[in-house]
């Protein structure tokens, strides 16, 4: 998907967003992983961060990879002047027919470009397309700037969990957002 965007001098002209390839699981991987170094730097443990985030992360899309092949959903990669810039997971539809948007990164450099914004709509496609109502998803109570990029663009809080990450108990926040 090629998506066009006003002309203006700090914002990339275009976008190409597509579905990910299982030779992209590492890439992905290095994108989530440097995205988390630089969001929650601050929120969770430096050493997590700097030493344990890069297998983590690595581990984990070989899994999920695994599990998308097998139809649990889709990985969007964008691309910005050929530049890989960021990526949104999809899961499919759970019984009350929400999907969950597992992870929307925008590396830092990508930031404010629209490309956030871009790859939601192409969530919120790819959930509308499979029947789903709603969409959800998680973000750190202490991460601020995600919770205002996801209420301004009409997400609502819906619920606080506790987890853990990186080694220390955290909450998150699920935030909803009607599909339509």
């Amino acid at each position: 998907m090629h998506i066009n965007k006003p002309t203006n001098s700090k914002l990339p002209k275009s976008f190409n967003l597509r579905p990910a390839t299982l030779k992209e699981a590492a890439l992905i991987a290095d994108m989530h992983a440097r995205s988390w170094a630089t969001a929650y730097r601050g929120i969770l443990p430096d050493t997590y961060l700097d030493h344990e985030l890069a297998g983590d992360r690595a581990a984990h899309w070989s899994t999920r990879f695994n599990e998308l092949a097998h139809g649990a959903g889709e990985v969007f990669i964008a691309y910005i002047e050929g530049r890989p810039a960021g990526f949104v997971c999809v899961i499919a539809p759970d019984e009350t027919g929400s999907v969950l948007v597992d992870n929307l990164h925008a590396m830092p450099e990508a930031k404010g470009t629209g490309l956030g914004t871009a790859m939601l709509d192409t969530a919120a496609k790819w959930a509308a397309d499979r029947g789903a109502k709603n969409m959800h998803l998680y973000v750190l109570e202490p991460n601020v700037a995600a919770i205002g990029f996801y209420e301004s663009r009409g997400w609502r809080l819906a619920g606080r969990e506790d987890d853990t990450m990186g080694g220390i108990p955290i909450i998150a926040l699920r935030y909803t957002r009607p599909i339509g």
